[in-house]
């Protein structure tokens, strides 16, 4: 299966959204067992939403960390189930989109992979194109671009075998997580949670612990609550050894 099958496999499977309001009852649960302190559902909707975009924001340091330690690793051969689990979790947040002329990106957060005609492009350097069309040698097999073009208007280049002409640019377009909220309404003075407004997170569900360690932290940083920060690492080590056993 090609990597575009994997994605197009990913995006058809029902990925289940962790629940805004199982992750608050949680922090709360904690906060309150500790006698740490109430956390109201404004905090909470600002601490979840950074919690969630530090998650997201960590698959991109993940992939780009493991590229720097197999750079010459072929992607066809060496995936992993890390690989396969990142996947995963950015399947919520990627679509396969064209390219405008075949060149420029369309509005994105980060760019994945780049396909033509449905193939994927293998990324090259600018000055080893060069030399692949000034050789005989070198005659395309396989499509191939630069994100380093020469012409400063367009985001890529990219070039393809005469066997696959007729072919349109696609590319995997991944964008922010939309924003969760913690919808409420006031009742004898007391916030109760409405389903109905609240926005759940888009993370993988795999992500729930996750989450709540992360807005118990920043709880205890931005809030002025050290105990929490104190709580959310012990949890988060606990988390860690159980993963190694």
């Amino acid at each position: 299966m090609t990597t575009l099958g994997w994605l197009l496999y990913y995006k058809l499977k029902k990925i289940m959204a962790v629940s805004v309001d199982t992750v608050y009852q949680r922090v709360l649960a904690i906060a309150n067992k500790e006698q740490k302190g109430y956390i109201t559902p404004q905090e909470y909707n600002l601490l979840a939403n950074q919690a969630q975009m530090q998650i997201f924001e960590s698959y991109f340091f993940d992939k780009n960390f493991r590229n720097r330690m197999e750079p010459n690793a072929d992607p066809e051969t060496s995936e992993t189930d890390i690989d396969q689990l990142l996947s995963r979790k950015l399947a919520p947040f990627t679509t396969i989109s064209s390219l405008t002329n075949g060149n420029t990106f369309p509005t994105h957060y980060q760019i994945g992979k780049i396909f033509y005609n449905g193939f994927e492009c293998r990324k090259v350097d600018r000055n080893e194109i060069k030399r692949m069309l000034l050789s005989p040698r070198h005659a395309g097999t396989e499509p191939i671009y630069t994100d380093n073009p020469t012409t400063a208007s367009i985001d890529v280049e990219v070039y393809t075998p005469t066997t696959l002409a007729g072919g349109g640019v696609t590319c995997e377009v991944i964008t922010k997580p939309a924003a969760a909220e913690w919808a409420y309404v006031v009742v004898n003075e007391k916030a109760l949670y409405n389903s109905n407004g609240a926005t759940n997170f888009t993370l993988h569900e795999s992500e729930e612990d996750t989450l709540v360690m992360k807005v118990l932290e920043l709880a205890g940083i931005v809030m002025n609550k050290p105990g929490l920060v104190q709580i959310a690492a012990q949890k988060d080590a606990a988390e860690i050894q159980s993963q190694k056993q």
